[in-house]
C-alpha cells in the first residue's frame, strides 16, 4: 500500500509539472494582458486539484488496466495455441481474423463512449436544429473507427507500408470532400480528431504494440504505431459519406413528394 501511495504521489508530481505551464499562460494572460483578476479563484483553485488528481487516476489506471489489457489480448489472439497452428510454419494473414474482428468491436466501442465525440454530436445537432442527428453522427464515426482499425491490425499483421494506406485514403477523403454537402465538411474533420482521445487512444496503442511484438517478423517501433492515424482517417470518411447517402436520400424522398 506504501508503495502504491509513493508512485501515485510521483505520477500526481509529475502531472502538476505538465499542467503547470498551462496554467501559467492562462493566468499570465488574464493578469498581464487582459489585466483583470481571476474570476472565482476559490472555484478556480479547487477546479485545478480536480483536474491534476484526475489526470494522475486516469494515468495510473492506463498503467494498471488499459495498456496491460490491450496488450494481452493481442498476445493471446495471436498465440498458436489459439490459432491452432504450427509455430514454425508461416501464418497467412486470413488466420488472424479474429484479430481483425477483436480491432473492429473495440474500435466501435471505444469511439461510442468517447466523451469528446458526444459532446461534439450533441452541439452538432443542438446547432443545426436537428438536421445532423446525433446518434446518426455517433455511429458513423464510430464504424469508421472500426473499419479503419481493422484494417490498421491487417497493416500490421501483413506488414504493408503505411504510406500507401494514408496516401489513398486521403485521396478518398479530397474527393468526399469535393461532392459533400458544406454543413457537414468542418464537423466530419473534427470528428476524426475527437476520436483519438482519453477513451480511444490507450487500448488502441497497447493493440497496436502488442500485436506488432507476437506477430512473427514484426518490429513494434516500425510496425506497433500507426492505428491511430486509421482511428483519424477513417471517421472522416465514415461521415462524409453518411452525410451524402442523407442527402441523396432526402433528394429522393422530395422528388417522390412532388
Amino acid at each position: 500500500m506504501i508503495e502504491y501511495l509513493n508512485h501515485f504521489a510521483q505520477t500526481l508530481l509529475a502531472t502538476g509539472r505538465d499542467v503547470l505551464p498551462i496554467v501559467g499562460i492562462i493566468v499570465g494572460f488574464q493578469l498581464l494582458v487582459i489585466r483583470r483578476p481571476l474570476p472565482y479563484p476559490k472555484k478556480t483553485l479547487i477546479g485545478f486539484l480536480y483536474v491534476l488528481l484526475g489526470i494522475a487516476f486516469f494515468l495510473e489506471g492506463l498503467n494498471m488496466a488499459l495498456f496491460p489489457l490491450g496488450s494481452l489480448m493481442a498476445e493471446q489472439l495471436t498465440s498458436p495455441e489459439f490459432l491452432g497452428i504450427d509455430p514454425q510454419q508461416s501464418v497467412n494473414w486470413l488466420s488472424y481474423c479474429w484479430v481483425y474482428v477483436f480491432a473492429a468491436c473495440i474500435g466501435f466501442a471505444t469511439a461510442l463512449a468517447e466523451p469528446s465525440l458526444l459532446a461534439v454530436a450533441i452541439k452538432a445537432e443542438e446547432i443545426s436544429a436537428g438536421a445532423i442527428n446525433a446518434w446518426g453522427l455517433r455511429l458513423a464515426v464510430s464504424l469508421g473507427v472500426a473499419f479503419g482499425l481493422a484494417l490498421g491490425t491487417f497493416r500490421i499483421v501483413t506488414g504493408t507500408e503505411l504510406y500507401l494506406f494514408i496516401i489513398v485514403s486521403y485521396l478518398v477523403v479530397i474527393i468526399q470532400t469535393l461532392f459533400a454537402p458544406k454543413i457537414i465538411i468542418g464537423l466530419a474533420y473534427d470528428s476524426g480528431g475527437v476520436t483519438t482521445s482519453t477513451v480511444t487512444v490507450p487500448l488502441v496503442t497497447a493493440l497496436g504494440l502488442g500485436l506488432a511484438s507476437h506477430v512473427p517478423g514484426r518490429n513494434p517501433l516500425l510496425d506497433g504505431f500507426g492505428l491511430i492515424a486509421f482511428a483519424c482517417l477513417f471517421p472522416i470518411i465514415a461521415v462524409l459519406g453518411y452525410a451524402k447517402l442523407a442527402e441523396l436520400r432526402a433528394r429522393r424522398t422530395n422528388s417522390k413528394l412532388q
